[in-house]
């Protein structure tokens, strides 16, 4: 008697989770080499073929847009802020979530200033936005993030929680500044917590 062994194959990805896995392995190529980046990089770096790339995008500028819109996506810096425990102290919580949002952005201002200057102009209209309602949804659930994360120090501030995190989002996502006047997260958080100025010396009349 002969036993016949059936291989059992792997459940076929959707068209979304192929797009997602192109979109994942094409981001850094995009990164580095903008809109120069062939589909043949891209395919090899998939590990697919080529023309898995065209079943699921209809041409490579759409596959550029995936990766602006990926790049623009909140979701993985959202997901490090969830994943900082909320009994470390105040301070080292935000430097956290600094490193986080500042690390996003980056990739976000390499991806698009790559593309820009390798000749790509992105379709406003046709691309996709980070998250439903775009900028301004983003801004929101980043913001009911941070103040997630100043929340157990509630009693210890003098505004509250929200209003801490809207001014915390504000020095963090400030323009470029000149060179040599860059803040640290350290830096900023301390400005954030403590002002700029070391206490002052209780005066002669206080003393």
């Amino acid at each position: 008697m002969t036993e016949t062994t059936t291989r059992r194959r792997a459940p076929a990805m959707s068209i979304e989770q192929r797009r997602a896995m192109i979109v994942a392995a094409a981001l850094p190529l995009v990164a580095e080499h903008g809109a120069a980046v062939t589909t043949s990089q891209i395919a090899r770096a998939a590990g697919v073929g080529e023309g898995t790339i065209f079943r699921v995008f209809a041409d490579k500028d759409e596959v550029l847009q995936a990766c602006m819109a990926e790049a623009m996506n909140p979701d993985h810096a959202l997901r490090e802020l969830a994943s900082i425990p909320l009994d470390e102290p105040l301070a080292v919580r935000l430097v956290q979530a600094a490193e986080a949002l500042r690390a996003h952005l980056e990739r976000m201002g390499t991806v698009a200033a790559t593309l820009y200057t390798s000749g790509h102009r992105r379709d406003r209209a046709a691309a996709s936005g980070p998250a439903p309602g775009g900028r301004e949804a983003s801004m929101q659930v980043t913001l009911e993030a941070v103040t997630e994360l100043i929340e157990p120090d509630r009693a210890a501030l003098r505004l509250d929680p929200r209003q801490v995190a809207a001014a915390f989002l504000g020095l963090l996502f400030a323009r470029p500044l000149p060179a040599g006047a860059e803040l640290t997260p350290g830096d900023l958080v301390g400005v954030l917590l403590h002002g700029a100025c070391h206490p002052a010396e209780p005066s002669e009349a206080t003393r």
